[in-house]
């Protein structure tokens, strides 16, 4: 397996990729506090170093931001 299951993971955000500095099996959503599993981790923000659970959640972090 990829991912290693245990604790969360620590990430630096590209603009289309990420880079896993510490190993792990989930980062926390910024929006919601959620856990997202690695291998579910499709939104994050580069410049805020941010991961969000989904769409609707990096949306709304683009709105409190005042980006949309």
């Amino acid at each position: 397996m990829f991912f290693q299951k245990n604790g969360e993971a620590q990430l630096h955000y590209g603009s289309s990729d990420f880079t896993i500095l510490e190993g792990g099996g989930y980062v926390i959503c910024a929006t919601t506090g959620e856990q997202i599993p690695l291998e579910e981790l499709r939104y994050w923000n580069d410049d805020r170093q941010e991961a969000y659970k989904d769409a609707d959640a990096a949306l709304k972090a683009f709105q409190k931001a005042g980006e949309v």
